[in-house]
């Protein structure tokens, strides 16, 4: 038999031999079919994890399951949203926007790194890095000095917006 026919009669016999399995009946573990799993979760990513708001029936400060304070989570996407995101872990508390050039001044470009520190909504609960670069002739892109409250600005902002997130949600 030449080794080509043999690897199409291999390649039949197992297809074979998997076609005979259609009919086995298989049971999860844990007796719970895919359509109960979806209806425990309750829609959300990940089971118990919503990152598009806080649970309200959480007792945690918003927290909803991820590592953070919910509301200072969502309050800082809400505040960079003009940035270009570059990652965002919900549960380590870290968001990294790409650099951006505003429109009015095109030799300079931003970066911001922003820092949840916790699980409380607590004015020390968030850190905002903001760098600069400035476009250097024949140099490229050069780290420039940044305003020291523009960090401090961005994160009153953000702690801004997680109060009204908060006020928000007791309302309803």
């Amino acid at each position: 038999m030449k080794p080509v026919h043999k690897s199409i009669a291999t390649a039949f016999f197992a297809a074979s031999v998997l076609a005979a399995c259609d009919g086995v009946p298989t049971e999860r573990a844990d007796g719970k079919g895919a359509d109960d799993k979806i209806r425990e979760s309750g829609g959300k990513l990940f089971g118990d994890i919503n990152l598009l708001g806080p649970d309200r029936n959480a007792d945690d400060g918003g927290a909803s399951g991820i590592g953070v304070n919910g509301f200072l989570w969502r309050a800082s996407l809400d505040t960079l949203s003009f940035l270009p995101l570059s990652s965002a872990d919900p549960f380590g508390g870290v968001i990294i926007t790409d650099w951006y050039s505003p429109p009015e001044s095109p030799e300079e470009r931003f970066k911001v790194t922003t820092y949840i520190l916790g699980r409380q909504l607590r004015s020390d609960g968030v850190r905002v890095a903001v760098f600069r670069q400035e476009l250097a002739d024949g140099r490229g892109w050069v780290d420039s000095q940044v305003e020291d409250q523009t960090g401090s600005k961005l994160e009153g902002a953000i702690l801004n917006r997680a109060r009204e997130l908060r006020i928000a949600s007791t309302d309803q």
